[in-house]
């Protein structure tokens, strides 16, 4: 896995994360629009307290779908929260895993994959916990809404592996990742969106 995970995605369509209302103030809203059998689509999450979403200007320039991070933007990729959203063409979420695991290995042969545990109770996801021999680790979680949406999407971050306050930066990835909801935009529009599952 890469740093930054750009996988091909749908952000070449047409991608906004719309801000969050008052009422609504700690959410994330990222939307795409519909191309050939994929439906328009939303995506819903939490963004942690203290915490600055983006999709439009440093997401775009390194090729992803969202951004979340905590401070000021530096470019590097530790402790951002990546979202990416590619039309699904492997065969299940397992086969997400699998090849995402092959490739890391493949780059890094003594590195380990563990298991990152995880419960969305609306999607099916599937987390690995990468530990690199360059003492750098990565959180992959790939999430698949199902045939009909014609995606899948995965929410990543990389942190040194003797990051202080480590435990609390993976509870919240965690948070974001198990309250990530996918929904069909009725008519292409986010407003008229309604729950998939």
């Amino acid at each position: 896995m890469k740093r930054w995970v750009c996988l091909p995605s749908l952000l070449l369509l047409w991608v906004s994360a719309q801000g969050a209302s008052a009422a609504d103030a700690a959410s994330v809203v990222v939307s795409g629009k519909a191309d050939r059998d994929v439906p328009a689509w939303t995506i819903r999450t939490v963004l942690p307290a203290g915490w600055t979403q983006d999709c439009c200007l440093y997401a775009q320039g390194i090729g992803v779908n969202e951004v979340l991070y905590k401070g000021e933007w530096t470019g590097e990729p530790d402790r951002v929260m990546v979202l990416n959203v590619w039309p699904s063409k492997l065969s299940s979420l397992e086969a997400e895993v699998q090849d995402d695991r092959h490739h890391y290995l493949g780059r890094d042969p003594r590195g380990k994959a563990g298991v990152f545990a995880l419960d969305n109770k609306a999607l099916a996801c599937r987390g690995v916990l990468y530990e690199g021999t360059d003492h750098k680790d990565d959180v992959v979680v790939f999430c698949d809404p199902g045939l009909a949406s014609g995606i899948r999407f995965s929410w990543s971050m990389a942190f040194a592996h003797d990051e202080q306050g480590k435990e609390e930066l993976l509870a919240l990835f965690r948070q974001v990742v198990e309250q990530s909801r996918y929904a069909v935009n009725a008519a292409g529009h986010a407003s008229a969106a309604k729950a998939a599952h």
